[in-house]
């Protein structure tokens, strides 16, 4: 709890992101570490398949997604909002959630790679946390971008102009 205070990164997929948070197993057992204020219920509803997801950082994010539970946040900031998909509950059109440089969220497929401005902020937080002022050097992220063209395409032809 401290570390995420100090503004340490981050990142928790799937499983362990329900665990930074509270959840109820299928047997009603009471689990996670509940540094958040969030909770998971576990369900008979499946949420599998692609999701693209929109960020208040002005980039969308796209992803597989493959849980059980619903995640409600409990005004907790989420990651973004459900473009396509189920993200957390399949209700409140969230995804994930955000508190400082901690990321959760059920984007599995692979996260970083198919989200090279997330990936990028996530360096850059965990060396600017370290080493203070920071400036990285553009890389040539166009083979990233292509990517996620064609995958938003094979969702929706609609979609290729959120890559």
């Amino acid at each position: 709890k401290e570390a995420i205070e100090e503004g340490k990164v981050f990142l928790a997929i799937c499983g362990g992101y329900r665990i930074l948070g509270r959840y109820q197993d299928a047997n009603g057992a009471t689990l996670g570490l509940e540094l958040f204020n969030f909770y998971t219920e576990e369900t008979t509803d499946h949420f599998a398949g692609n999701i693209i997801v929109e960020t208040d950082e002005n980039y969308n994010l796209i992803g597989f997604e493959n849980h059980v539970g619903k995640t409600y946040l409990n005004g907790l900031k989420p990651l973004g909002r459900v473009i396509f998909g189920f993200g957390n509950n399949g209700e409140d059109k969230t995804e994930g959630m955000r508190y400082k440089n901690t990321i959760g969220t059920y984007l599995h497929g692979p996260l970083l790679p198919n989200n090279p401005r997330l990936c990028d902020k996530i360096i850059e937080a965990a060396l600017r946390n370290k080493y203070g002022t920071v400036e990285l050097e553009k890389l040539d992220d166009s083979l990233e971008f292509e990517t996620r063209r064609k995958i938003l395409e094979l969702i929706d032809p609609k979609f290729t102009s959120l890559a």
